[in-house]
């Protein structure tokens, strides 16, 4: 499986999971902004790939990504400000927020290898 079409489940299954947890503001893949896509798309490039082999380093990949176009720590996520309340060291991350990178690792894994 190509990595864009890896990138694109990964991205559906954490938008129902925040469903599940109250976060609605997830848009659909054909929705999301360019930079949640490519955000995901480098996900799944630095696990198939073998960089990343824990879900932490995926959180700490990520972070990384963020800090290097801008963003900080903002209590709520807002796209405008750059800003995300998951812009934390993967240890201080609540259990529901590490959830999705245990998923987003998951998906990618079993993927790759379909």
């Amino acid at each position: 499986m190509k990595a864009e079409l890896i990138a694109q489940i990964c991205h559906e299954t954490n938008r129902a999971y925040c469903q599940t947890i109250g976060d609605h503001t997830q848009f659909p893949w054909d929705s999301a902004p360019d930079w949640q896509r490519t955000s995901a798309v480098k996900g799944v490039e630095g696990i198939i790939s073998g960089r990343i082999v824990r879900p932490e380093q995926s959180h700490e990949s990520w972070l990384a990504e963020k800090k290097a176009t801008g963003w900080k720590y903002g209590p709520v996520k807002d796209a405008e400000k750059k800003e995300h309340p998951c812009y934390v060291p993967y240890a201080e991350l609540p259990a529901d927020q590490r959830v999705k990178d245990a998923l987003f690792f998951a998906v990618v894994t079993a993927c790759a290898g379909a």
